[in-house]
């Protein structure tokens, strides 16, 4: 009757913090693996990962990607010029969003010759600023320069801009941002 308790207990526990896959986990008798296990499903998908995943789903060139929750989501250019919207879920399945076949390639000529693509940008600029990728997309330079921009979050919660080069590779990194937007250094909004 006690074992039955710790194994019933353990599976609330486990459906509490990881799901239906830890709660089968946990009903063999194995806590300790349902937790593991839980946390091994809920994983999320990296930058990095997203990136592969998408280009998987549509070659060709990565344009932009932009984190919403555990979403990623990825604006892939083909070689053609045409675009797709990826959605890489948190469990690394991509799925297309929209497409736009009208284009004829002109206008992502710059991102298509570019010789640093996006896994490249997000690698030079996490070199120059270490955290995680939020965003990354390609600014055309509205007739200047293009350049990579990247979105670094570090371990201090601050949100640090990067701009790297498409040619060369070489990172800038600009001022830190804090979510503080009200001025008064607490991060809260009021």
């Amino acid at each position: 009757m006690k074992r039955n308790v710790i194994i019933c207990t353990a599976a609330a526990l486990a459906l509490t913090a990881g799901g239906p896959v830890a709660a089968a986990a946990a009903a063999t008798g194995d806590a300790a693996r349902a937790v593991t296990t839980a946390a091994t499903a809920r994983a999320d998908v990296t930058a990095d990962g997203a990136v592969d995943a998408a280009l998987k789903h549509y070659p060709g060139v990565v344009e932009s990607l932009d984190q919403d929750g555990s979403v990623w989501h990825v604006n892939v250019v083909a070689k053609n010029g045409t675009e797709a919207e990826i959605d890489v879920s948190g469990s690394g399945k991509a799925t297309t969003r929209d497409s736009d076949t009208d284009d004829d390639g002109t206008e992502h000529a710059s991102l298509i010759a570019a010789k640093v693509d996006a896994k490249q940008a997000m690698k030079a600029a996490l070199a120059a600023t270490p955290g995680k990728v939020t965003h990354l997309d390609w600014d055309d330079g509205d007739g200047g320069t293009p350049y990579w921009n990247a979105q670094i979050k570090g371990s201090d919660g601050q949100t640090r801009s990067v701009h790297v080069d498409p040619t060369s590779g070489k990172a800038a990194t600009a001022p830190a941002q804090s979510n503080d937007h009200d001025g008064d250094n607490d991060d809260d909004g009021s």
